[in-house]
């Protein structure tokens, strides 16, 4: 049977539903024939298989995406999230916010527990023997890919709660209450569990699926790279020797659930997994996205410059429908007539519309946000000495060689101009310009103008600044709801090559494979490489800075921070790194958009208020509910 419509989570009308008693680890249903139905025929079968992949979480959906759930954006108070409301200090354990464990609901979208996905994925590894119109090949492969499913069900458990239970097989019906209330495992038994369960399932799995029918679905190269990430996170401060936080969270048995030991050699393995992983990708076909399509025609002359380009391709990296560097999408975007996508609300209003809800442009990127994002050099804003950063704030006029990100004459402020071709592809600001459906627009965005808050409607952009990045160029700007619709990337190359820096950095300190892997992605963004940017002691103020181990983290944490931006990864880096306190607990600035006149509106004000208790935000709370039917889970510690 060919899967339809070229995704493998599109049947949730038509999948099976398993049937549970109380407990969330109580994971057989009641009825046997069921069962047999299911497994009968490969057609039925394919139900049980959609199934498993459902719970992937779908962050393209604007009421249920981690990308809301850092200091990155803002949105109108009338618009905020759950994920918001979770950084502002509502979180709860009588009813948690973004809950993996027990799943919850969202505007338009629901997401089912966790456990409930790793209970389809055991589900189907038991039974799928008994299906009788199948090669045992392709029970192997869906066996492998439901195991590995299960294994990042269980790694997204642990990278949102820390230790968690591990769920390897389904309890049967006569299990006592006794055993179905699992303990909670150490967290590096988690970890080596979850890298144990991708390494078993990988030579079952094709090297590399490229059919349009099964674009999605789990191969080789997929499962190694969330392996690498796995590693990654294994390694970092939060989990490795975090004497600071958890010294005291122990188990019944007095047991540390996180290792009190700083360990180096777990670099290592991360670094050796990330580069067998983009090794692996390389040789399937995948590479970093470079803009090759015919440039619309209001660009075709601007196509002679390099910085048109180079906004191209940084642009498109993330919006182009499988292209060449996207390593596993999310193949089942949030529908709903399109309006519940992340995109909806980011996209800006066309010119020419003359519709209040032409588009919702009300998804706001944070001033620190602009300010992460290098200069034309490849340095910070900071460390640039031709930056004027102690002037940044203040609005000048804009000149005839800035014409291609902003408009000539007109006037913005400093900290807009003289920034990297990302800058330009990701952000937009006041009396820049917009590259889009069938034009260049030149984006107005104080009040009372097209992008700005027109009187007093909730649909506005808080911070003065749009977000580019998750909007596909040719989405169309008159209704909210024309959206041009990709997979989200869970994983990229370019990711790998981060990855790769920054654990062997960790590992061995500064090398020249180390640059290579930054080079490569500054190389696509347009800036200059690691070493020339930083020796270049007309502009670098901190010269060799990229010599050493804590100089170099910083300049791979950045980049990460810069290309990465606004895909969902910020808000578990920040933790992992355990820099939760610096990011997270001051608030969104902005311009101040309620201004109509230049001096007024670029003044910063706060616009979001962001709360975090450390350390007990650093995980998020297990429910009462599941607390008092498993007496044996223990709390994580805050809550």
């Amino acid at each position: 049977m060919k899967i339809k419509n070229k995704h493998i989570a599109i049947l949730l009308g038509s999948i099976f539903i398993f049937t549970s008693c109380e407990d969330y680890l109580d994971i057989v249903p009641d009825g046997t024939q069921e069962l047999s139905l299911l497994f009968n025929r490969k057609e039925t079968a394919y139900n049980a298989l959609a199934n498993s992949y459902s719970y992937l979480p779908q962050s393209d959906g604007t009421y249920a995406s981690y990308v809301l759930a850092s200091d990155e954006v803002a949105v109108p108070i009338s618009k905020e999230p759950n994920s918001i409301k979770m950084m502002k200090g509502q979180q709860s354990i009588s009813s948690p916010l973004m809950g993996y464990w027990s799943g919850f609901y969202a505007n338009g979208r629901g997401q089912g527990s966790l456990w409930e996905g790793i209970r389809s994925c055991n589900t189907l590894i038991d039974n799928i023997d008994l299906v009788v119109d199948m090669t045992q090949e392709e029970k192997n492969q869906w066996k492998a890919e439901a195991s590995f499913l299960k294994a990042y069900y269980h790694f997204l458990l642990v990278s949102n709660y820390g230790p968690i239970p591990i769920v390897d097989v389904n309890l049967p019906i006569s299990a006592s209450d006794e055993e179905v209330r699992l303990d909670r495992k150490l967290v590096d038994e988690c970890f080596t569990y979850i890298v144990e369960t991708i390494d078993n399932a990988i030579n079952d799995l094709p090297e590399r699926v490229i059919g349009n029918n099964d674009l999605g679905r789990i191969d080789q190269v997929i499962a190694k790279s969330i392996k690498s990430k796995v590693l990654l996170f294994s390694a970092s401060p939060l989990f490795n020797g975090n004497t600071q936080f958890y010294a005291g969270f122990v188990n019944a048995n007095g047991q540390n659930f996180f290792n009190q030991s700083y360990d180096e050699s777990k670099w290592e393995l991360a670094a050796i997994a990330a580069k067998e992983a983009f090794e692996a990708a390389i040789a399937q076909g995948t590479s970093m996205y470079y803009f090759t399509d015919t440039p619309p025609s209001f660009d075709t002359n601007n196509f002679q410059y390099q910085l048109i380009r180079d906004q191209y391709n940084s642009r498109y990296v993330v919006t182009d429908p499988w292209n060449s560097e996207l390593i596993w999408g999310n193949s089942s975007p949030v529908s709903n007539g399109q309006y519940w996508q992340i995109q909806s609300p980011a996209m800006m209003k066309s010119p020419a519309s003359s519709s209040v809800e032409a588009a919702w442009q009300w998804l706001a990127p944070s001033v620190r946000m602009a300010e992460t994002y290098y200069t034309k050099n490849g340095l910070p804003i900071d460390e640039d000495l031709s930056f004027d950063f102690t002037n940044r704030l203040e609005p000048t006029t804009i000149a005839f060689n800035q014409r291609f990100y902003a408009q000539f004459a007109q006037r913005t402020a400093k900290l807009n101009l003289n920034r990297e071709p990302r800058f330009y592809a990701s952000i937009g600001f006041d009396r820049g310009v917009n590259r889009t459906w069938g034009s260049i627009w030149n984006l107005k965005m104080r009040k009372g103008e097209i992008h700005g808050r027109i009187a007093n409607t909730s649909d506005y952009l808080v911070t003065g600044y749009a977000l580019k990045k998750l909007v596909h160029q040719d989405s169309e700007g008159d209704a909210y709801n024309k959206a041009i619709t990709y997979p989200w990337p869970i994983i990229r190359l370019s990711e790998l090559y981060l990855n790769y820096a920054e654990a062997l950095n960790e590992f061995s300190g500064p090398s020249p494979e180390v640059y290579e892997a930054l080079n490569i992605i500054r190389d696509r963004a347009g800036i200059p490489s690691v070493q020339e940017s930083w020796t270049n002691t007309a502009y670098a103020a901190t010269p060799n800075k990229h010599t050493t181990k804590d100089g170099l983290r910083e300049i791979i944490r950045q980049e990460r921070m810069i290309e990465l931006a606004f895909e969902g990864h910020r808000y578990y880096d920040i933790r992992r790194w355990k820099l939760a306190e610096e990011y997270f607990s001051t608030p969104i600035k902005g311009w101040s958009v309620d201004e109509e006149s230049e001096n007024n509106y670029y003044q910063i004000m706060d616009v979001s208020l962001r709360s975090f208790s450390s350390p007990r935000d650093y995980l998020q709370p297990i429910s009462f509910d599941e607390i008092s039917r498993n007496p044996n889970l223990i709390q994580n510690p805050g809550w």
